[in-house]
């Protein structure tokens, strides 16, 4: 199943209270993609807000697993809407528990006299001159059949790397009718942990909170476009790692700022 068509049915099933399920073509493992669950609860909390306010930040717990081809509901809270500002709350509840917690701030555009412009930029090959992310054939997890990714630094997992970051480039094998928030919201989860590469062998991580906050550059980015990902592990020790990313559209433009807190169980 597309990710356009699972935006649809989160949409109808939020509207209706009815449940909704996540194909095996989506997990990882036995639970879900955490970056299309992300993207589903955004979905639901973005129909409860006005089209003038847009996504600025994006808290996400995955507090238990969400298993695929298990159904489960929606539940989203407007926390407060402000005069400019929307605080909103979502939650994936299966078989009677939380399995994902989410809270999101949207903000319609101020006129202010503050301007500071982002001077962040990489420097990276063009994906058509990088290897391309092992496939599932090869043991990727099987959301991977949906996502391209062109790997610039780093190493695939359980590969005793010493590397601890990954820089590359992004987008969805077969492109989706435009590119909203929520598209970006799953490719941004689609790279493994950093750390994973430093293993040998292979072992569980999961990923406890993750938080985006999002720039709007107002440029047009095609279905079709790559995104460019630099996510360098910032501390690692005890079983917790903490990693943060930069990701750019195609023009080189900042379009989102991603933080990690993940469990490791080597």
């Amino acid at each position: 199943m597309h990710f356009d068509d699972l935006i649809e049915k989160a949409k109808q099933c939020s509207e209706t209270g009815e449940h909704m399920a996540i194909p095996a073509s989506w997990g990882q493992g036995r639970t879900v993609f955490g970056g299309l669950s992300s993207a589903l609860l955004y979905t639901v909390m973005r129909s409860h807000t006005s089209d003038d306010r847009v996504l600025r930040s994006l808290n996400t717990n995955f507090v238990g697993p969400l298993l695929v081809d298990v159904p489960f509901i929606f539940e989203v809270e407007i926390l407060r809407e402000g005069k400019s500002v929307s605080q909103l709350s979502a939650r994936i509840i299966q078989n009677g528990q939380v399995a994902v917690f989410q809270q999101g701030c949207f903000g319609a555009d101020r006129d202010s006299n503050i301007s500071v412009k982002n001077n962040d930029n990489h420097i990276m090959p063009l994906p058509d001159e990088l290897p391309r992310f092992s496939d599932v054939a090869q043991g990727a997890p099987n959301y991977t059949s949906h996502i391209d990714l062109a790997l610039a630094r780093g190493h695939l997992p359980f590969t005793s790397s010493k590397d601890s970051h990954t820089w590359g480039w992004m987008r969805f094998k077969q492109a989706p009718k435009q590119i909203t928030d929520a598209h970006l919201i799953c490719l941004v989860d689609a790279w493994p942990p950093g750390v994973l590469q430093m293993m040998s062998t292979p072992s569980p991580a999961s990923s406890m909170m993750w938080n985006l906050e999002f720039i709007h550059p107002h440029q047009p980015v095609a279905p079709e476009d790559w995104f460019a990902y630099q996510s360098h592990t910032r501390q690692a020790a005890e079983g917790y790692a903490h990693a943060q990313a930069n990701i750019w559209n195609n023009k080189g433009q900042l379009v989102a700022v991603s933080r990690q807190s993940i469990a490791i169980f080597d």
